[in-house]
């Protein structure tokens, strides 16, 4: 028998989860930070202690590919072959390209047509006007791989009311482009995976994201940084734009979904 309450209690004690993670999330950052810190003055100084050695020049040119520093923010660089990438056994809208990959290339497309950064409400749902916000990536996403989103999402909200208890009143205009809807709707429907960094190849191309107490969502790209975390596809902000880039750790990962047909 379902149980409204038991669900709510439920509800409530992911929540707390989330928040617990997100303060050890900081702690764990305010050390890194510490430990970059540190590293920056013993760089300097060995580079200090270097530049007042008198050395002789090269006999050989050196080259300049060689001696240039790497720039994580760029390309992806030489992380990408030590995490290989998953491939999605479905391919809902079969176009000879599975589902992960489909998710991630819609995503990119959507951010390719420059959409503006505001959030507006539209009759029917979708944007027609050129603006958008950061849920709009995700169902783009997922109609790039033969999936209404929108529809999966309020199909569920009729069937499942106490699944999404922040919701006082259902509004099929706005509700799939809701980022808490979205993570009630995941939680349920995607398979649910970590949100810590020790371990880069646990995310894979096409993978849901979702930030703070449900503040932002995005979707893993295929590129990665040098220490083999993903890109992220997004909409995060009128100054940021829409974009692909290496802003993962910008904001504190509280759920990692991936997308297997809703099974």
């Amino acid at each position: 028998m379902y149980d409204d309450a038991s669900y709510q209690r439920e509800y409530e004690r992911r929540r707390a989860i989330r928040r617990k993670r997100a303060r050890q999330r900081r702690r764990k950052a305010r050390l890194r930070a510490a430990g970059f810190f540190i590293s920056v003055l013993l760089i300097g100084a060995m580079f200090l202690v270097i530049g007042r050695q008198k050395q002789s020049p090269p006999s050989q040119p050196e080259d300049p590919a060689q001696t240039l520093p790497q720039d994580d923010s760029g390309d992806q660089g030489d992380a990408s072959p030590r995490y290989p990438e998953l491939y999605s056994p479905l391919d809902a809208d079969g176009d000879g390209i599975d589902d992960y990959h489909d998710i991630m290339q819609g995503a990119r497309a959507y951010i390719a047509t420059g959409p503006v950064y505001e959030s507006r409400y539209y009759a029917g749902g979708y944007p027609d006007d050129g603006y958008g916000v950061c849920t709009d990536v995700i169902w783009a996403a997922f109609r790039a791989a033969g999936y209404e989103l929108k529809d999966l999402v309020d199909a569920d909200v009729a069937a499942h009311p106490a699944r999404y208890p922040h919701m006082e009143e259902a509004d099929p205009n706005i509700d799939f482009r809701r980022v808490n809807t979205l993570d009630c709707f995941f939680s349920a429907y995607a398979q649910t995976l970590t949100c810590e960094f020790d371990d880069p190849s646990q995310f894979q191309p096409g993978d849901i994201l979702i930030f703070g107490d449900r503040d932002h969502i995005a979707i893993c790209s295929d590129k990665r940084n040098l220490a083999g975390m993903p890109y992220i596809i997004h909409h995060g902000s009128l100054e940021d734009g829409p974009i692909e880039a290496n802003h993962i750790y910008r904001h504190e990962l509280t759920g990692h979904y991936r997308w297997n047909g809703g099974a």
